[in-house]
């Protein structure tokens, strides 16, 4: 049975093949302008940083040549397909898979993370976002552990992390975490990606 997180709350993942589904629901604004949120996965060593660039996984990083998603150099996370409009019927907007075998050993945690593509131009918030959620499931038969949907109202941010998974002795878990930032995907790199910007 799936478990309803709140903030801060923390679960055992105990898989190895698990898939990070991101779901919202836009308002609709005076402009009329689409939602385009995109979700991305910074993967850090011991010191809070991404040990190269291509731990940072992104619509905008190196592509994995058999699904055009993008990918970490470890193979262990495939990032997610580019939704350009949000409120998808089937309930995950983006999705993001992770192989927890495979992850390079200097990682300790995955932070994953939701930005609104242009947010200044479209004058957006997440405060004009509705539903939103993460939720972790296991990616051989879909079946959900956990699920943790944000219940605040960002009003004024364009970036939330979402949650995390993190190592603790030798085994994963997820943490709901559901903070919001003002900024852009950027205010994510200055803070994750220190050597790279």
């Amino acid at each position: 049975m799936a478990i309803n997180l709140s903030k801060g709350q923390r679960v055992d993942i105990g898989l190895q093949k698990i898939g990070i589904g991101l779901g919202w629901d836009p308002n609709e604004t005076e402009s009329g302008e689409d939602f385009d949120l995109d979700a991305s996965a910074f993967m850090l060593g011991s010191n809070g940083q991404i040990p190269s660039e291509g731990f940072f996984v992104f619509y905008g990083g190196a592509k994995d040549p058999l699904t055009n998603r993008p990918i970490s150099p470890d193979k262990a996370v495939l990032g997610a397909e580019d939704d350009r409009t949000g409120g998808s019927s089937d309930g995950d907007d983006e999705t993001l898979e992770v192989d927890l075998s495979r992850i390079d050993p200097r990682i300790e945690q995955i932070i994953f993370t939701v930005t609104i593509h242009e947010y200044g131009e479209r004058r957006q918030n997440f405060g004009q976002v509705k539903n939103s959620f993460i939720r972790i499931y296991n990616a051989n038969n879909n079946a959900e552990l956990c699920k943790y949907e944000l219940d605040e109202d960002f009003s004024v941010e364009t970036a939330v992390e979402f949650g995390r998974l993190y190592k603790r002795n030798d085994a994963w878990r997820f943490e709901a975490i559901g903070d919001g930032h003002k900024g852009g995907l950027e205010t994510f790199v200055k803070k994750y990606a220190k050597a790279f910007t």
